[in-house]
């Protein structure tokens, strides 16, 4: 398997994990960085300078979505088929009716501001997400300890878990825009 044919985690040479050593990864990205850089490959063929610049833009690719969490996740729900771009997810009944709740209230906020109602519903958002998070984690602690057979349903909450967080980011947006007027 050539270098950029692999996932990331094997360009690291780090397990597929949902928790990684940041540590070993930021030691192995500069490591890379220093050994792709392409000043220190002036003198070779153009082959040889674009394979390096290729490897070198692999490296910093790796590196963004390894070291953010949220893009780790989707990396490997994408690693696993569970997500692809422009997919149709369909999420729980409940959820959309709590989230269409919210976005009503927000968009009454439009017209007719309420800081008090604003700080409620910016508290109840949180609470949700810290209940994702909280659900989220031992999933994926489960996950990484667990070997078996039933990785691909946990992968499958946490997909679910992963298309709520960005709706919520998108309340999140619209709760931003309120305050930035208000």
């Amino acid at each position: 398997m050539t270098k950029s044919s692999q996932s990331y985690f094997e360009f690291y040479d780090l397990p597929l994990s949902f928790q990684i050593d940041e540590a070993q990864l930021k030691k192995k990205f500069y490591a890379l960085s220093k050994e792709y850089h392409p000043d220190f490959h002036a003198n070779e063929s153009q082959e040889k300078q674009d394979e390096i610049l290729e490897l070198s833009t692999i490296n910093n690719k790796a590196y963004k979505v390894l070291s953010d969490p949220l893009k780790r996740i989707e990396y490997i729900l994408e690693l696993h088929d569970l997500i692809a771009e422009g997919d149709k997810y369909t999420l729980p009944q409940d959820f959309l009716m709590d989230m269409m709740d919210v976005n009503e209230a927000l968009m009454d906020m439009e017209f007719d501001p309420d800081p008090s109602r604003l700080m409620t519903i910016t508290s109840e958002v949180d609470q949700l997400e810290a209940a994702l998070f909280d659900e989220l984690k031992q999933l994926t602690d489960k996950f990484d300890a667990n070997g078996g057979s039933d990785r691909k349903e946990i992968l499958e909450k946490v997909r679910d878990i992963w298309y709520r967080e960005k709706y919520l980011m998108r309340i999140r947006t619209s709760i931003d825009k309120l305050r930035a007027k208000g």
